[in-house]
């Protein structure tokens, strides 16, 4: 019971190991206090926002300068048009971001045998650019969340998106990255796993999968928090499926361009 307990409060009072005091440095107080929102206002982005934004993501760092990744663009009204629902959590304007070889296609042909890699490097890349984006919204006083699942909007819906966005083989839509202002802030922080599972010294420390029993029962009494009518178990057998499902459809992809 003390151990449950004091995961609960971790809940609202675990917080990044500052170093500095806070205020020291202003990029890294952003770092640090930039959160997922799920909650955002009717107040619209600004167009010179929205482009600044997108090219904080063009800017990232990528493998060799590839900047294997692509951009889609939505407002409110085009995501309603396209996908006949909302932008999830009514935010201003949504950014499906894929990693992208198919661009490159016919410009290194000399990678042409080495499509998983590639896929590597492109999924790394626009992982960058994502991150990129985020900091650079939450600079300009913009909140944002990035999806997977909710309201098909990333990787787990690989195949419906492929159709719905008129994807070629080699883009994968990553995540979309739901911009806006922010509404209701919930309490507290997403648990982290502890420093000492996840920094290692000269080599792989393998107990560090020891270590999570704590983060993991965080992890479950968030989701109770969060959704009271639902189970933590039913959610991990529905993101099973989709996962499944996925691995699936993308591995199709690979099969397809490995036979090119």
């Amino acid at each position: 019971m003390l151990r449950l307990l004091k995961n609960f409060l971790h809940l609202f009072t675990g917080k990044p190991e500052y170093i500095h005091k806070p205020g020291d440095y202003k990029t890294i107080d952003l770092i640090f206090n930039r959160r997922t929102c799920r909650s955002f206002t009717d107040e619209e982005i600004s167009p010179d926002e929205l482009y600044t934004i997108l090219e904080a993501g063009r800017f990232a760092p990528s493998t060799v300068n590839l900047q294997t990744w692509s951009f889609i663009t939505f407002t409110k009204e085009e995501w309603q048009n396209r996908f006949e629902r909302p932008i999830p959590f009514k935010g201003s304007n949504a950014i499906v971001v894929c990693a992208d070889t198919y661009r490159l296609k016919d410009v290194l042909v000399e990678f042409k045998e080495t499509p998983v890699i590639n896929f590597s490097f492109a999924i790394f890349n626009a992982g960058l650019a994502a991150m990129n984006m985020t900091i650079a919204a939450e600079a300009l006083g913009i909140k944002s969340i990035m999806l997977s699942e909710t309201g098909k909007t990333g990787l787990l819906d690989y195949a419906w998106l492929k159709d719905t966005l008129n994807l070629p083989d080699g883009v994968l839509p990553l995540t979309t990255l739901v911009l806006g202002k922010e509404g209701t802030r919930m309490p507290g922080i997403p648990p982290r796993q502890p420093r000492a599972a996840v920094v290692m010294r000269t080599t792989y420390d393998h107990r560090a999968g020891t270590q999570l029993q704590d983060w993991f029962e965080q992890m479950f009494i968030g989701f109770k928090m969060t959704h009271p009518m639902s189970s933590f178990a039913k959610q991990i057998d529905m993101y099973k499926t989709k996962m499944t499902d996925a691995e699936k459809a993308i591995a199709q992809q690979f099969s397809r361009k490995g036979k090119q």
